[in-house]
């Protein structure tokens, strides 16, 4: 009887706790920046969370979604939807641009939905030897692009595969664009270098 009784006081603890649930959407994809995104995107997943400040960052799947609600950075498949990564249509003006990377200068992890930081430097040691914003040298911080997310990983089929590179296919404001290709434009033998977790 005790048994009995000891399994019935678990079974409504258990279920109280699943009943603390709530549904939030995640990405039914992996989704990149200046998507415009509705329910056919996404997937409701029940998870609890600690309070309701936590909640209030996601998008909960009991509202209704904006019919112009876009990505303003990628997410991957499965993460939830957070607030802070949507906005207006029109509010992310960004490019997606690839970027060829030696696969040993881009850490594990880094995938759809990922931000990371960029340095541009020459693999030629410009940076150690130039002068910094010189024709042949960079500041390191100049050379730093940082907050990008990644819309895509090449296979290795696809990628630049007679360099032997990986290409990530990178969001970029205009900005951030025009920057990467000065830098390019303004080294002898420009290296990228991936940067993971700020």
């Amino acid at each position: 009887m005790a048994i009995v009784a000891g399994s019935v006081v678990l079974g409504a603890r258990l279920l109280a706790a699943a009943d603390e649930t709530v549904a939030v959407w995640a990405a039914a994809d992996d989704l990149g920046p200046g998507e415009r995104i509705d329910a056919g995107d996404l997937e409701a997943q029940r998870v609890r969370f600690a309070d309701d400040t936590d909640l209030a960052r996601y998008w909960s799947a009991d509202e209704e979604l904006p019919a112009d609600l876009t990505l303003v950075r990628g997410i991957g498949a499965g993460e939830l939807l957070p607030r802070g990564a949507t906005g207006p249509a029109g509010e992310a003006d960004l490019r997606v641009v690839p970027v060829a990377v030696d696969p040993g200068l881009v850490p594990s992890g880094v995938g759809p939905g990922v931000v990371v930081d960029i340095y541009v430097l020459d693999g030629a040691g410009a940076l150690a030897e130039g002068d910094a914003g010189a024709a042949g040298g960079a500041d390191a911080e100049e050379s730093r692009i940082e907050g990008l997310s990644v819309v895509g990983v090449a296979a290795d089929s696809e990628g630049f595969a007679a360099s032997g590179q990986q290409r990530l296919d990178l969001a970029m404001s205009p900005e951030q664009a025009d920057r990467y290709f000065a830098l390019l434009a303004s080294l002898g033998d420009p290296v990228v270098t991936v940067l993971l977790g700020g």
